[in-house]
């Protein structure tokens, strides 16, 4: 069979050339959709389990309602679209550093884009994550109840090396100001979980956990897993710089 692709857009970022793609999986027999940065895969509608555990995850942790919640990362708008699927959820700000990425689905030239953005609840905002997340909150936020980020492969193969310091304890004490008391930070990560990581999440967070995603690979014929990372700011009054508690894996 002749595997027929169909580039549905293409620019050039300031990371790379983006590409954007459509065609058919012999394995699976449907389409799929496809984001090229560069020659690297980014991403594809045909593996999107654990983005949607990410939200699922991240937002199970999290307690009461009225929810807001901010998505890094926009991509295919897996994740993002499972966080609107929790009726708690009662604003959802997705930041993506590529306003390609933003204008595809304001396009709605992906399987979920209308649900996304015909979504009173959703706000796109082109940024940079990584920036707004060094910079303090603006004043009279009241913390997000969820920060759910998918960008980088993982905490140690980011796209951008500017990102990396995101995911040291400093990084992550900066992110947790933008979160609510008990507000929850969930991250996924295409690695197996990292002790390391943990070690520097446990630093800053309650109850840090790295999830194993399992999924079926279709086109290995296998199985395949992905990683998501779900931890719990402190309350105010107990967030100490050196403070660490022990941490777990748990399978999802």
């Amino acid at each position: 069979m002749i595997t027929r692709f169909e580039e549905l857009d293409w620019q050039a970022t300031p990371i790379g050339d983006l590409t954007l793609r459509r065609r058919t999986e012999p394995a699976v027999g449907q389409e799929i959709y496809e984001v090229k940065l560069g020659d690297e895969y980014l991403m594809s509608s045909l593996f999107t389990v654990a983005e949607e555990e990410l939200a699922d995850l991240g937002l199970a942790a999290v307690d009461g309602d009225g929810l807001s919640v901010l998505v890094g990362g926009l991509g295919l708008g897996y994740t993002a679209v499972a966080a609107l699927r929790d009726a708690r959820v009662e604003s959802l700000t997705v930041i993506d550093r590529l306003g390609a990425v933003i204008g595809w689905h304001e396009r709605k030239l992906l399987p979920v884009s209308a649900e996304l953005v015909d979504d009173a609840r959703t706000s796109l905002v082109e940024d940079d994550f990584f920036a707004v997340m060094r910079a303090a909150p603006a004043e009279g936020h009241r913390g997000y109840s969820a920060i759910l980020l998918d960008v980088d492969h993982s905490p140690r193969h980011q796209l951008d090396p500017t990102h990396a310091d995101l995911y040291d304890a400093p990084g992550l004490r900066a992110l947790d100001r933008h979160l609510a008391t008990g507000g929850v930070f969930a991250l996924w990560s295409d690695d197996p979980p990292d002790e390391e990581f943990l070690v520097e999440l446990d630093a800053v967070f309650d109850d840090a956990v790295a999830h194993v995603v399992d999924f079926e690979n279709a086109v290995t014929g296998g199985m395949s897993s992905n990683t998501v990372y779900v931890a719990r700011s402190r309350a105010a009054s107990a967030v100490t710089p050196d403070a660490a508690v022990p941490h777990h894996q748990e399978d999802a």
